[in-house]
């Protein structure tokens, strides 16, 4: 079975203005990247469909979800901009693109646990994996792994999945929501101290929190992993994998001080998905986070979907 793949139109248009790391331009540097190598082939390229209250509300406050809309329409409906944080800004496209985001990762998910597709990768944006239950922030407005995970458990049945983050920025949001669902294993790496300024201390014991000095480099991290996820994962026995695959820990990087390269996003890639070939008959959902050096992001997705389509 091919790895599906999506990457809804409307998650180009939202745009938070001239000089914004998280800019349209990270999806055309993947899709012209994919093209060029001949990658694109080997995919199998899906329609995204709009993320509905109800999804949104398995992860989110109801009363949130409908602040969102209200004020994201708004938008939609004035042609204006709204800053919701310093770092967080919505425009006109901005609803459109975020039901996307999210429906994306809910019908990732469905592909792949009604057999269509092995694995799944979601080129979306907005990201996801600092919106919490009641806020958005760090670029994101609906959490999509988090949306997508408690589809998985709530409406497929599962009974245990695990939810893999490899930003350099820690998943705040994603912890905040699913902190003490034994139904979910999150294991994390993120650089510490950095935006959020979170995550040293866990907020449940459902997850494995590794936060990475700066300038911590790709042999040393790999360590960390094999010390402290991989035990974790196996003994968890995951039926499903999620991934919030952000690419801003690669040396090229500015949003951050790691030292990442390519070959330690394939390595890692590797590592979760002999876990799921183990123990979740190698089914995995990835969603796009960060990742904002185009070249350096564009190389790292590649070899993040190579591992997945095996190829």
């Amino acid at each position: 079975m091919a790895t599906a793949f999506y990457s809804p139109p409307e998650c180009r248009l939202h745009d938070m203005g001239a000089g914004h790391p998280e800019c349209p331009q990270r999806l055309d540097a993947i899709n012209d990247h994919l093209r060029a190598t001949g990658l694109d082939v080997a995919l199998d390229h899906r329609d995204a469909p709009l993320a509905t209250p109800e999804q949104l509300a398995r992860a989110h406050d109801a009363l949130y979800v409908a602040e969102i809309r209200d004020a994201l329409q708004a938008l939609e409906h004035s042609g204006r901009s709204k800053a919701f944080d310093p770092d967080t800004s919505a425009c006109p496209a901005t609803w459109a693109a975020a039901l996307r985001a999210a429906g994306a990762a809910v019908a990732a998910t469905d592909a792949v646990l009604q057999g269509e597709a092995e694995s799944a990768f979601c080129a979306v944006r907005p990201p996801g994996h600092h919106a919490t239950r009641d806020q958005a922030m760090g670029f994101c407005f609906f959490n999509n792994v988090a949306v997508a995970a408690r589809h998985a458990l709530d409406v497929h049945g599962l009974q245990r999945v695990a939810i893999v983050d490899f930003d350099v920025h820690h998943g705040n949001g994603t912890e905040d929501i699913i902190a003490g669902d034994e139904r979910v294993l999150m294991v994390s790496i993120f650089q510490h101290p950095l935006y959020p300024y979170s995550g040293a201390v866990p907020k449940g014991t459902n997850m494995v929190n590794l936060p990475i000095p700066p300038y911590t480099r790709g042999a040393e991290v790999r360590e960390m992993i094999e010390a402290m996820w991989m035990p974790r994962l196996e003994a968890f026995k995951p039926q499903m994998v999620f991934i919030s695959a952000g690419f801003d820990a690669h040396r090229e990087d500015e949003l951050g001080q790691l030292g990442l390269v390519e070959a330690d996003y394939e390595w890692m890639t590797r590592r979760i998905k002999a876990v799921a070939d183990r123990h979740a008959q190698g089914r995995i959902v990835s969603c796009l986070e960060g990742g904002y050096a185009l070249g350096a992001l564009a190389r790292s997705v590649a070899a993040h979907l190579r591992v997945l389509a095996s190829v």
